[in-house]
Order: C-alpha cells, then sequence, then structure tokens
C-alpha cells in the first residue's frame, strides 16, 4: 500500500474500472469497424475503427472517454451500410 501513495506523488494514478472498460469495448467496436471498413472499402469506416483503438491512449479522463467513444460509435452507426 506504501508503493502506491509513493507512485501516487509522482502523479501516477491507477485508471478506474469503468476506463479499463470503456477501453477495452471502445477497442473492439474500433476493431469490427476497421474490419468492415476494409471489408467494403469504406475509408470512413476504416478510419473511423483506427480512431476508435487507438483514441483512449491520449484520454485521461473516463468521462472525456466515454463521451468521444460514444461519438465515434454513433459515427460508426451512422455509416454503417
Amino acid at each position: 500500500m506504501d508503493e502506491i501513495k509513493k507512485l501516487e506523488s509522482l502523479g501516477l494514478v491507477l485508471p478506474s474500472p469503468l476506463y479499463i472498460a470503456g477501453t477495452i469495448l471502445f477497442g473492439i467496436m474500433g476493431y469490427v469497424a476497421f474490419k468492415r471498413g476494409r471489408k467494403t472499402t469504406s475509408l470512413t469506416l476504416t478510419w473511423t475503427g483506427v480512431a476508435l483503438m487507438f483514441y483512449p491512449y491520449a484520454m485521461s479522463q473516463t468521462w472525456l472517454l466515454w463521451l468521444i467513444g460514444a461519438s465515434l460509435c454513433g459515427f460508426v452507426y451512422a455509416k454503417w451500410e
């Protein structure tokens, strides 16, 4: 437990379970969109899938992760043929 306090003093904080769940969920959805985009040669779906897979690495706040992920998933849903 003392090691966790030392890491927190350095600014390193473990992500919440909701953040980890969102990262996994949006990564899987991004992979599906990417595969569908490659199969149908849709550049929009392909690059949105790539964005869904990799944007969680740039997010540090859980609410922002879920907001952007839901928006990108809505865009994929709208473009899905």
